[in-house]
């Protein structure tokens, strides 16, 4: 059976994503980001640990545990950030300022990686970028009164950073590493992280405000929120696997038609005409991609270009 193309799995990644934004962005009203990030990261290492020790794995190298640690510091920096943003800004302007991410990925792909910037790769972010920034323009909206906006910009510009450091991460170690080794890594060592906050802060008069141990009827949206989170880094995994992160970058942008949708749905957010025009102009630059892509994997293979569309 042929393998699902690295385009639709980073795809469907992106969705998962905004559905975990959308649940976040519902629980946030009654938990503090912190014990959100905690559990989803908490949930995410108990599935992944299981499926790790179930495929009896060997046991990983001290080089590995350093190397993680530091990414899993950068995964918590790009989580809590996002999250704290979705609390101060409405969903589709937060997932479109998160967009930046997508231009950052490229360079920082070229300067750790050595990746060759392809300048139609590169075009096509940009172009995307243009779309994004139509859909959000005249159509923000959406976050709670009392959210400061100046704050939650700030936080998703810093989460991009730090999630397009992470995503460039995963795919240097995709060249030594299985998929399942680094899924269980990438949800074991932010859990491990964010446990030993949420003990420090236990001790402080700060921490005696937060309770970390949710009610027990928020268990089971914690508990899938950790399982589409644990879900989305898989996805991405593979998809970075089989494909050089400049070309999946732009795949970034469909989380702006998921996040609009759901907020429609669940946060009575409307968008303006902006939104739908953009969504075209993004769809538009993840064709390039798709048709770049194809066309490069064609060459190689020694294939004529006529056949490209085979």
């Amino acid at each position: 059976m042929r393998a699902p193309s690295p385009i639709l799995i980073a795809a469907f990644g992106v969705f998962c994503g905004c559905v975990i934004d959308a649940m976040i962005k519902g629980l946030s009203e009654e938990i503090s980001v912190l014990v959100i990030t905690t559990w989803r990261f908490v949930f995410g290492a108990l599935y992944s640990g299981a499926l790790y020790l179930a495929a009896r794995k060997p046991k990983p190298s001290a080089a590995a545990w350093r190397f993680h640690t530091m990414r899993g510091a950068i995964q918590v920096v790009a989580a809590l950030a996002f999250f704290y943003a979705l609390t101060q800004l409405g969903l589709a302007e937060a997932t479109v300022l998160g967009f930046t991410a997508a231009l950052m990925i490229a360079p920082i792909a070229w300067i750790v990686l050595g990746e060759r910037l392809n300048a139609l790769s590169v075009l096509a972010a940009f172009v995307g970028f243009g779309g994004a920034a139509l859909a959000v323009w005249g159509s923000a909206g959406g976050g709670p009164e009392d959210g400061n906006r100046v704050y939650g910009v700030a936080a998703v510009l810093i989460a991009a950073l730090a999630y397009a450091a992470a995503v460039v991460l995963l795919r240097l170690r995709t060249r030594t590493e299985d998929s399942l080794t680094i899924v269980m890594f990438s949800n074991v060592m932010p859990a491990l992280i964010l446990v030993g906050i949420a003990l420090i802060l236990e001790t402080t008069p700060t921490g005696a405000t937060v309770q970390f141990i949710p009610d027990l009827t928020h268990f089971p949206i914690l508990a899938t929120i950790g399982l589409f989170g644990m879900g989305i880094w898989w996805m991405f995994t593979l998809a970075y696997a089989r494909a050089p992160a400049q070309r999946l970058a732009p795949l970034e942008y469909t989380a702006l038609i998921w996040a609009s949708v759901l907020g429609f749905v669940f946060f009575d957010e409307t968008p303006g005409w902006q939104l739908f025009a953009g969504a075209a102009i993004i769809i538009a630059a993840c064709m390039i991609v798709a048709f770049e892509s194809r066309f490069s994997a064609r060459k190689e293979a020694g294939v004529p270009a006529s056949d490209i569309l085979d």
